[in-house]
C-alpha cells in the first residue's frame, strides 16, 4: 500500500504548515519506508532541505512512538533520499555524506525523553540513497533511473531490496485501518505539531500590545471603585459604570486588533474578556454581598418597626417585607450585572439570593422567637398578679381543703395564660413544635412562680406564726371567737390538748401539696426537661410537692410545741392570780379600823391646806407639761449635792490617810478647785 502526501513546501496552503506536519509524522509512524523527495541543489541547506520540519517530526515521534524497547534491529524504518535532478557534478556518496551529517546533527540536538536518551539514530531508523537524473534535460538517463529505481521495490532478491523483515510492522491486514486510526488519533491530539506561522506570530505580538494598553485604561476605571465596594458601600449605577468600562475596552481592543489574524484575533480577544471578567467579579460580587447585607438589615427594622403595636399578623408582616426585600435585591444585583445581552448570562446572582431568602427566614424566626418570649414573659407577669394573693390568702386560712382550693385557682389562671398564649400565638405565624415548647414552658415557669410562693409563706418564721395564730385563736378563743378569762373551773387541759393537736395537724396538711379531690390532679403540670429549650435546670416535677422534709416537719412540731406550753403556762397563772386576790371582807375591816386616821387629816387645816396646795401645783404642771422638766430639774440638783458632799467626804478622807469611798466611771469628786478625780 502506498500513501503520498503533498509537499512540505507547497504553494496551496501557505504558511499553515500545520497539516504538513501531522501527514510526515504520520507517515513516518506508519510506514515501513518513507520516501523523502528532494532536488540535489537542497542537499546542504538548512531551510531548503526542510530539517526544521524533520526536526519537528523526529522529536514528536520519539515522544510519542520511541518509548520501545529496542532490544534487536526489528520495528525499525526506512528512510529513503532520492535526490531528483542529479547531474552527477556531485558525486552520490558526497551527497549521501552530507545528508547523513544533517542527520546525525538533527538527531544529536533533538530534546529526547529520559528513556531514549542513550539510544542512536540507528536503533530507528535505517538510511539509504537513490538519484535520478534531470527529467528534461537527460529524459533517457531519467526513465533509466526510474527503472533502476523500481526494481529495489520489486526484486527480492537485490541486497537493497527496501521491504525488508527488519521494517516490517506485522500488522494483519483487518487490522491496518483500526492501526492506522489509532496513530493519526495521537497525531492529531499532540499539540508540539501547532507551531505558530509568522502571521500568526506577529499577530499574537500586536494583539498581546493592544490588549494591555485596553487593559491599562480598564484597571484605572475598575479601581476607582474598588475602595467603596470594599467598604461594605452599595454603589449606586455600578452595573452601568462596569458595562460601559468593558465595553470601551473591547471595542478599543476590535478597532485595533481586528486587521491581524482572524484566529489569533478571535483567541486573544476571548484571553481578554476572560482577564475583563475576572477584574470585573470581585465588584460584582462585592455589590452582591453589600446588597444583601443591606437588605437584611432593612428587612430586620421593617420588621421590628411592625411588630411594636400590639393587634398585627407577623406572617402578612414577614411575607410583605421579605417581598419587599427581594424585590430590592433583584433590582439592584441585575444592574450591577457587568455584561450586556447574551453575554449577561453567566453573570448569575441565584446563590447569593437564596442565600439572603434564607438568612430573611432565619431573621423572621428570631424576631418570632423574641416576639413569642415577650409575650409569655407578659402572660407570665400577668399570671403572677393574678395568682400571689389567692395562694397567700388560702395559705393564711388552712382548712382540709386547702390545697383543693389553691389548685383549682391555679388551674383556672393557667388556663387564661394558655388561652391568651394561643390567641396571640396565631398572629406570630408559630409552628405546633413551637407551641408545644411555649406552653410547656409556661406551664414550668407557672408551677414554679406557685411553688415560689408557697415557699415564701411557709419559710420557718412564718410557718410557726401561723401556726401560734392558729393554736391562739382554738385555745383563748371559744367557738365564737370571743377571748376567755381562764377560771379554776374552767377544763384548761382538755382546751390546750385539742388546740394543740389540730394545730399539729396543719404541719402534715402543709408538708406536702396533695389535692382531696383527685380531678385536680391534672392541675399539676408534669413538663418534661427536654421540652424546656430555655432552661437549663434541672426540674423535678415530684420533688416541687414537697414543702419541707420529715425531719423539717419534726422540728417546726417541737419549736411549736414550746410556744404552746408557754401559753399554756400562762393561762395555769391567770387561774392562781384570781384565785389568790385579797377577800372583800378585808377591805370593810381596813375602813374601820382607819377611820380615826382619814378624820384627822380631813378636818386639820394644816394637813388640808397643804394637801389642797400641793394637788393644785400637781394639776398646773401636768396642765403646762412641766412634769418632766422639773424631775428632771430636781434629779439634776439632788445629783450635784450629792456629788458635793461626796467630795468633801473623800477630801476629809484623804487628810486623815483613809479610804476613798467607790465612786462611779468617770465621775468627779468635790470641787474643780481641788481636781480631785477617780482614778
Amino acid at each position: 500500500m502506498v500513501i503520498d502526501v503533498e509537499g512540505t513546501d507547497g504553494r496551496e496552503r501557505g504558511e499553515d504548515q500545520e497539516f504538513e506536519r501531522k501527514s510526515t509524522l504520520f507517515s513516518l509512524a506508519a510506514s515501513e519506508v518513507l520516501i523523502v523527495n528532494l532536488w540535489e541543489n537542497q542537499v546542504g541547506l538548512y531551510q531548503g532541505a526542510n530539517m526544521v520540519l524533520l526536526k519537528t517530526v523526529f522529536e514528536v515521534h520519539l515522544s510519542l512512538f520511541g518509548n520501545k524497547t529496542v532490544d534487536s534491529r526489528n520495528q525499525r524504518t526506512l528512510l529513503l533520499f532520492v535526490i531528483r535532478d542529479h547531474i552527477g557534478t556531485t558525486p552520490l556518496a558526497d551527497l549521501q555524506e552530507t545528508l547523513s551529517a544533517d542527520m546525525q546533527n538533527i538527531w544529536a540536538s533533538l530534546s529526547k525523553p529520559s528513556d531514549v536518551g542513550k539510544h542512536q539514530l540507528s536503533d530507528y531508523f535505517d538510511m539509504s540513497f537513490a538519484t535520478l537524473s534531470h527529467k528534461i534535460f537527460a529524459a533517457e538517463q531519467f526513465e533509466s533511473d526510474v527503472q533502476e529505481l523500481r526494481k529495489r521495490f520489486m526484486d527480492k532478491g537485490r541486497d537493497d531490496y527496501v521491504f525488508q523483515r527488519a521494517y516490517h510492522k506485522r500488522i494483519p491486514a483487518d487490522g491496518v485501518a483500526l492501526y492506522m486510526e489509532s496513530i493519526w488519533a495521537q497525531v492529531q491530539m499532540n499539540k508540539d505539531l501547532d507551531l505558530p506561522t509568522q502571521q500568526e506570530l506577529l499577530a499574537q505580538f500586536r494583539c498581546d500590545e493592544i490588549s494591555a494598553v485596553a487593559l491599562s485604561e480598564f484597571n484605572v476605571q475598575v479601581k476607582s471603585q474598588k475602595q467603596p465596594v470594599e467598604t461594605g458601600r452599595v454603589v449606586e449605577g455600578l452595573g452601568t459604570m462596569m458595562r460601559t468600562w468593558r465595553s470601551s475596552a473591547l471595542e478599543r481592543y476590535d478597532r485595533d486588533a481586528s486587521r491581524y489574524h482572524p484566529g489569533v484575533y478571535e483567541r486573544k480577544r476571548g484571553d481578554l474578556v476572560g482577564v475583563l471578567d475576572s477584574a470585573l467579579s470581585p465588584l460584582f460580587l462585592g455589590q452582591l454581598k453589600n446588597l444583601h447585607k443591606t437588605c437584611l438589615t432593612q428587612f430586620e427594622r421593617e420588621m421590628h418597626e411592625c411588630t411594636r403595636g400590639e393587634d398585627y399578623n407577623f406572617a402578612e408582616i414577614s411575607m410583605a417585607a421579605r417581598e419587599h426585600c427581594e424585590a430590592a435585591f433583584c433590582a439592584g444585583a441585575r444592574e450591577a450585572v457587568p455584561a450586556k445581552d447574551e453575554e449577561a448570562a453567566q453573570w448569575t446572582f441565584d446563590g447569593e439570593s437564596t442565600l439572603l431568602r434564607e438568612d430573611m427566614s432565619s431573621v423572621a424566626d428570631q424576631c418570632r422567637r423574641e416576639e413569642t418570649k415577650k409575650m409569655i414573659d407578659a402572660i407570665e407577669r400577668n399570671f403572677k398578679r393574678q395568682i400571689l394573693d389567692p395562694i397567700e390568702a388560702h395559705l393564711r386560712m388552712p382548712t382540709p381543703k386547702m390545697w383543693d382550693e389553691i389548685l383549682l385557682v391555679f388551674r383556672t389562671t393557667l388556663g387564661g395564660a394558655e388561652a391568651a398564649y394561643i390567641a396571640k400565638a396565631k398572629n406570630l405565624d408559630c409552628t405546633e413544635t413551637e407551641n408545644l415548647t411555649a406552653l410547656s414552658t409556661l406551664r414550668k415557669n407557672a408551677w414554679l412562680v406557685f411553688r415560689t410562693k408557697v415557699d415564701e409563706q411557709t419559710t420557718d418564721q412564718n410557718f410557726l406564726v401561723k401556726l401560734r395564730m392558729y393554736f391562739e385563736e382554738r385555745f383563748r378563743c371559744d367557738e365564737r371567737g370571743v377571748p376567755r378569762v381562764w377560771t379554776s373551773h374552767d377544763d384548761i387541759d382538755g382546751t390546750f390538748q385539742r388546740a394543740r393537736d389540730e394545730t399539729l395537724a396543719l404541719v402534715t396538711l402543709y408538708s406536702k401539696i396533695s389535692p382531696v379531690d383527685g380531678s385536680l390532679a391534672w392541675a399539676l403540670p408534669d413538663v418534661p426537661v427536654d421540652a424546656l429549650a430555655s432552661s437549663d435546670e434541672d426540674f423535678d416535677f415530684a420533688a416541687s410537692l414537697t414543702v419541707f422534709s420529715q425531719a423539717k416537719a419534726l422540728d417546726l412540731a417541737a419549736a411549736f410545741r414550746k410556744d404552746a406550753e408557754a401559753f399554756y403556762v400562762e393561762a395555769k397563772r391567770s387561774t392562781v392570780a384570781s384565785a389568790t386576790r385579797v377577800p372583800r371582807w378585808m377591805y370593810g375591816l381596813v375602813a374601820i379600823l382607819g377611820w380615826n386616821e382619814a378624820m384627822f387629816f380631813l378636818f386639820n387645816p394644816v394637813y388640808l391646806v397643804s394637801m389642797l396646795f400641793i394637788a393644785v401645783i400637781r394639776c398646773i404642771m401636768i396642765r403646762l407639761g412641766l412634769v418632766d422638766p422639773v424631775a428632771q430639774a430636781a434629779r439634776t440638783t439632788v445629783r450635784a449635792v450629792e456629788n458635793r458632799f461626796r467630795g468633801h467626804v473623800v477630801q476629809a478622807v484623804a487628810w486623815h490617810g483613809g479610804p476613798v469611798p467607790a465612786l462611779e466611771d468617770s465621775q468627779t469628786v468635790g470641787d474643780e478647785d481641788h481636781g480631785v478625780h477617780r482614778d
